[in-house]
C-alpha cells in the first residue's frame, strides 16, 4: 500500500469517527427510538430506584405512543413510581385513568391494590407496630375508610388474585384502626359531658365494627353515657352484652357504673 491510499483511508477513517461524534448512534437518537426502547430506558431508572427519572421516561413513551402494551404498562410502572416517591394523590389519579380506560385489563387487581395502598399513603402491613397503629387511630379516618373500601373491592371481584390474602389482612388492620378512631371521639364526647353523642358513637363501633378489639371500650362507653342520661333500659341491655362477652369488665356489673360509684376514668382515656 503506497503513502497516499493510506492517507486516504486515515482521512475517510477520521471522518467516519467525527460523524459518529457529531450525530450519535441509532440508540442514543430518542426521536427514532421504538416504544419498547422507551419503555425499557423507563424500567431501567424504575429499577434503579430513580422515581422521578422513570416517570418522565414513561410520561414521554405514553405522549408519542398512546396506544399498545407499552403505554398500558407505562400507566401502572408510573403509578407505582410516584406512590414510591411519595406523590400519592397523582398516582391515585393515574390509577384511575388506567382503571377507567382499561376496565377488563388482566392486571386491574394490582391496579385497585396499588390505589388502595397509594390512598391510604403508608405501609398497612399486619407487622405495624402498636405505636404506628396508635397513631393511625388519630388521624382523620377519611383515607382509611377509601382504602378499605378499595381493597373490599379487590377481594370481591378478584378472590383468587395475588393480592387478595395480603388485602384481607390489611383491611384487619384498618377495621382495628377505624374502630379506635370512633372510639376515641366517643371518649371526647364522654369527657365533655354530650352523653348523647358519646352512646351513639360508641353504638356504631359495636355495629359496625363487631370484631374489633375497640368493642368492649365502645359498650364501656354506652352503659356509662346511658346512665348519666338515665337511659336505664338502654343502660341494662349494655350491660347484659358486656357480663356476657367480658365477664371481667366493672361495666357490666350491677351498680358499678360510674354515675353511681364514683369512678372517674379508664387509663385509655
Amino acid at each position: 500500500m503506497n503513502r497516499s491510499v493510506a492517507a486516504l483511508l486515515a482521512f475517510t477513517l477520521c471522518l467516519f469517527l467525527a460523524g459518529c461524534g457529531t450525530f450519535g448512534s441509532p440508540k442514543d437518537d430518542k426521536k427514532t427510538w421504538t416504544a419498547e426502547q422507551w419503555y425499557r430506558a423507563a424500567k431501567d431508572e424504575l429499577d434503579a430506584g430513580n422515581w422521578q427519572a422513570a416517570v418522565k421516561f414513561y410520561e414521554q413513551l405514553e405522549s408519542r405512543f398512546p396506544y399498545g402494551k407499552f403505554a398500558q404498562q407505562a400507566q401502572l410502572d408510573s403509578a407505582y413510581a410516584l406512590y414510591k416517591e411519595g406523590e400519592t394523590a397523582q398516582a391515585v389519579t393515574t390509577l384511575d385513568r388506567f382503571i377507567k380506560a382499561y376496565p377488563n385489563h388482566q392486571a386491574l387487581d394490582y391496579a385497585l391494590y396499588l390505589k388502595a395502598l397509594a390512598n391510604f399513603k403508608e405501609d398497612l402491613g399486619p407487622l405495624a407496630t402498636y405505636l404506628a397503629r396508635q397513631d393511625l387511630a388519630d388521624r382523620d379516618p377519611k383515607a382509611a375508610r377509601e382504602s378499605f373500601e378499595i381493597f373490599k373491592e379487590l377481594i370481591t371481584r378478584f378472590p383468587e388474585s395475588r393480592y387478595a390474602d395480603d388485602s384481607r389482612r390489611r383491611m384487619e388492620y384498618l377495621v382495628d384502626a377505624l374502630a379506635r378512631n370512633e372510639l376515641n371521639v366517643a371518649s371526647y364526647y364522654l369527657r365533655r359531658g354530650a352523653w348523647l353523642a358519646a352512646a351513639n358513637r360508641a353504638q356504631g363501633v359495636v355495629t359496625r365494627f363487631p370484631n374489633a378489639p375497640s368493642r368492649r371500650q365502645a359498650l364501656d362507653v354506652m352503659v356509662e353515657a346511658y346512665d348519666r342520661m338515665g337511659m336505664v333500659e338502654l343502660r341494662d341491655d349494655a350491660k347484659k352484652v358486656l357480663a356476657k362477652n367480658y365477664p371481667g369488665d366493672r361495666m357490666g356489673e350491677a351498680g358499678s357504673n360510674r354515675a353511681k360509684s364514683g369512678f372517674l376514668g379508664w387509663p385509655w382515656w
